[in-house]
């Protein structure tokens, strides 16, 4: 069994605090887990096929994430779930049961986790065991639609306390057409995934939005956008109780090389962010200290970070 080796480091409040990062090697198929300097990586898992969104949940000793599959355009992406140490690996959604899943994110509290589906253009959900999975959005059906990139869920955040489900829909490469919409955590009562009435954009022209995740003790939703400089290529953050006809976004980080993924740990006031270009860089939440952590690793994606 491997032993996690967990780095310590204080808070603002100066208590002592242990984490570790968990992400993803899209190009090498793998999750790896290190430090929170990027020192001490282990592989926990490996052919992975395109792996993509990843969670972990600390209590029950759980890493989640999903596989995009094998071909982007086939139906046969599939969540797998393993012990910290890479032990006991198994599907709980096996291929096919979703298209192309993406960002993941855990609701403990609700025993659920939801996804963004880019080629099956859906927003989805199951228990954590795989079972009961639930199509919450559905934007497009059949091959036309499927072509349509705008159609595409990819990032997925969960506010909990307010019951709200906020994704991205990425539009085109560069197509400055990026969505990032929010709605009710249950469809509304007679209504279905596919003409629901309680969506809300929250923001839209948008160069490329990526990746989402919400301080919930602050109130701000962070994500990542792919697109080209000067807006995109960045981390972005607004506040998420705002109208969103009065909200503009923050740029707090830029020059990533396709940004990806976000972790954010509100404690230690910092976030850790993935690109395609294999890097991994940490900042204070407010966009300064950007350091680069690791570079040319590959094509990184999903990043989680947890105390451990």
């Amino acid at each position: 069994m491997t032993v996690l080796h967990a780095t310590q480091t204080k808070a603002a409040s100066g208590a002592s605090r242990s984490g570790r990062l968990f992400l993803l090697d899209l190009s090498g198929g793998r999750v790896l887990s290190m430090d929170p300097d990027g020192s001490h990586a282990h592989v926990i898992a490996a052919d992975c096929p395109h792996p993509d969104g990843i969670v972990v949940d600390v209590e029950a000793g759980h890493v989640y994430w999903t596989n995009m599959g094998a071909i982007p355009n086939r139906n046969d992406g599939s969540i797998e779930r393993a012990d910290l140490d890479g032990s006991n690996r198994r599907f709980i959604v096996a291929p096919g049961g979703t298209f192309t899943p993406k960002q993941l994110h855990l609701d403990k509290a609700n025993g659920k986790l939801y996804w963004s589906d880019r080629e099956g253009m859906r927003v989805m959900r199951s228990n954590l065991d795989g079972s009961q999975i639930e199509t919450l959005v559905q934007t497009g059906t059949g091959e036309n639609d499927r072509r349509d990139q705008s159609r595409w869920c990819v990032g997925i955040a969960v506010d909990s306390e307010r019951g709200q489900i906020y994704w991205t829909q990425k539009g085109g490469d560069n197509a400055e057409v990026g969505r990032i919409l929010r709605a009710g955590i249950e469809i509304p009562k007679g209504e279905t995934a596919a003409d629901r009435s309680d969506i809300e954009v929250f923001f839209n022209g948008l160069p490329e939005p990526i990746d989402l995740e919400i301080d919930l003790e602050h109130r701000i939703l962070y994500w990542t956008d792919r697109g080209n400089p000067p807006r995109g290529n960045t981390v972005n953050r607004a506040p998420i109780d705002a109208k969103p006809a009065e909200n503009v976004p923050q740029i707090v980080v830029s020059d990533l090389m396709e940004g990806i993924g976000i972790a954010l740990d509100v404690p230690g006031n910092r976030m850790f962010v993935t690109d395609l270009a294999g890097s991994l860089y940490a900042a204070k939440l407010v966009g300064t200290d950007k350091r680069m952590l690791l570079a040319a690793q590959g094509n990184l994606t999903g990043i989680a970070y947890v105390e451990v």
